[in-house]
């Protein structure tokens, strides 16, 4: 289910609780409103309000390290491979096999990552880096110390590069407990069902109600879009990773 349609069905559940404290403030006798049972109401509404700000501040803090630590990995993706062209072409012609054939496995590698909400490697792409680009490597022969020195630091960013195309795949791919949402949608459930109760219905309250529910149901929509940083509307760009390479001249 997308951020949107899951921010949709909360916003729905919420406005019918405000609608059914509405109801239930024509049903219940005054003195229930009134009096110390009303101080009780707003003290029962003021703890589950914190206990909802801390949870959504929770909840943004987490998805927002996680789409931070996604982006550097992209980041420093993009970094290795411009780095390891730039090594191969510099290592001279012997190496200009390996470097076609590494800019040749670049665009799949990206489109393996940004083809869905998940890092999904097809069969055999993480094994054939490895046998095309690291085992080529490792299989020159340097002429010169100069070209030893070049060989060495390829491996150290090809091994860097594959380590981090596997961080990305280990990544779960959804960092949002739905456990979490649930029990927020509840108590703001509760907090809207209690704010419609506490006063008589007129279109000023609906009007604040309204606005206060859809920015609630906004910042839901925000948490779980940060879940998602391969798909969705604030996905991370893959532009400077397939623009890394100059063509060869």
């Amino acid at each position: 289910m997308s951020p949107i349609q899951q921010a949709g069905i909360a916003f729905a559940l919420i406005v019918a609780s405000a609608v059914a404290g509405t109801f239930l403030r024509s049903k219940l006798p005054e003195h229930h409103l009134t009096g110390d049972s009303k101080d009780v109401i707003k003290l029962a509404v003021a703890l589950i309000g914190t206990m909802s700000a801390l949870v959504l501040a929770l909840l943004f803090a987490s998805t927002r390290t996680s789409f931070e630590r996604t982006s550097g990995y992209v980041s420093r993706m993009t970094a290795d491979v411009t780095e390891l062209d730039k090594l191969l072409g510099e290592y001279g012609p012997e190496a200009k096999p390996i470097r076609v054939a590494f800019r040749g496995e670049v665009g799949p590698l990206i489109d393996s990552i940004w083809q869905d909400d998940t890092p999904v490697v097809p069969p055999g792409a993480d094994k054939g880096h490895a046998a095309s680009v690291l085992y080529m490597l490792r299989e020159l022969t340097p002429a010169n110390k100069v070209q030893a020195s070049i060989q060495a630091r390829a491996l150290q960013v090809s091994t860097d590069l594959n380590q981090t195309q596997l961080s990305l795949i280990s990544q779960a791919s959804d960092s949002i407990s739905n456990t979490f949402i649930i029990v927020l949608v509840i108590w703001l459930m509760f907090i809207f069902a209690v704010f419609s109760m506490s006063s008589p219905p007129n279109p000023t309250l609906f009007a604040v109600l309204f606005l206060c529910i859809l920015s609630a149901s906004a910042a839901i929509y925000l948490i779980l879009e940060l879940g998602l940083p391969f798909g969705g509307l604030m996905q991370l760009s893959p532009e400077n990773l397939r623009t890394a390479l100059k063509p060869l001249s």
